[in-house]
């Protein structure tokens, strides 16, 4: 067994933020006294795999105290402006020209390619599709459907490191599809990144409410995806959740939290799995 995964939450907010900059509802206002500031959703492991790439991530990361300077893959969930925003491509070519491997479905790798050098590019763009299994800079990572739209099927990553931590990032989603659970059952992940975007208003489309978010997080306990002690993170959150205490009040129900962006996580590490290779069920190297 290595040492421990650290997940560092760069963002936890939706794409609008929270606060909301235009808006002075109680949720908001609440945010902005108690000093709360969540920009798009985005989450760094080990400080090699970056999943999604929002507008704020360059920033997010140097006020957590970390860089990006060690990165071997990002993992993009779709196309929508606060989960691939790739101008910050073009960013790390002038400061590195060590390779880079950016996944994401078609739409992601449509909307990147026009930030790299068509003479040559130290990064490389692969598209993804529900149900690949891929080996990722020596991260296990199986692609997941989620329901949600934009401009085509996004995904869901489900990540084991190296020190066999394993862990859900499950942004933006609605309530997972019956094939999701099938290919999540008994996975006993150790830290579940799940969407709650519209707290007790009824979810819009692709998203989960505080109801929906609850009902997922039990299923999830039903079919064995959790560990025993596996935590539960809300992560994509706006300002029409309720304000910041009552929401820790309402995920504690379904033992779930919501740090503030820059925590830093740390997730132990296992003894190591039987090599899946050798069932002839080993991923595809990516």
């Amino acid at each position: 067994m290595s040492g421990p995964t650290e997940v560092v939450l760069l963002g936890t907010g939706s794409a609008d933020g929270w606060p909301n900059a235009f808006c002075r509802c109680d949720s908001c206002e609440a945010a902005r006294a108690a000093g709360v500031v969540r920009s798009p959703t985005s989450v760094l492991v080990d400080g090699r795999i970056l999943l999604d790439l929002g507008p704020h991530v360059e920033a997010s990361a140097t006020r957590a105290g970390t860089h990006l300077a060690d990165l071997a893959a990002v993992l993009v969930t779709h196309v929508h402006e606060d989960h691939c925003a790739p101008a910050a491509l073009l960013h790390r070519t002038w400061a590195t020209d060590e390779p880079l491997v950016v996944h994401g479905p078609p739409a992601v790798v449509a909307a990147c390619t026009p930030w790299l050098d068509p003479a040559g590019s130290p990064i490389t763009l692969r598209e993804v599709t529900a149900g690949d299994d891929l080996e990722v800079a020596g991260y296990r990572v199986r692609v997941l459907p989620a329901t949600h739209e934009a401009f085509g099927p996004a995904v869901l990553y489900d990540v084991t490191t190296p020190a066999e931590a394993r862990l859900l990032y499950a942004t933006d989603t609605g309530p997972l599809t019956p094939e999701a659970f099938a290919a999540i059952r008994g996975s006993r992940f150790d830290l579940v990144l799940l969407e709650e975007t519209f707290g007790h208003r009824p979810a819009g489309p692709g998203h989960h409410d505080l109801t929906s978010f609850g009902t997922t997080v039990a299923d999830l306990r039903d079919i064995g995806a959790l560990t025993d002690d596996g935590r539960v993170v809300a992560i994509h959150l706006s300002h029409h959740n309720p304000p910041p205490a009552q929401l820790a009040e309402a995920l504690a129900a379904h033992d779930a939290i919501a740090p503030p962006d820059g925590t830093h996580l740390t997730v132990p590490g296992r003894p190591p799995r039987p090599d899946r290779a050798a069932t002839g069920d080993g991923p595809t190297t990516a």
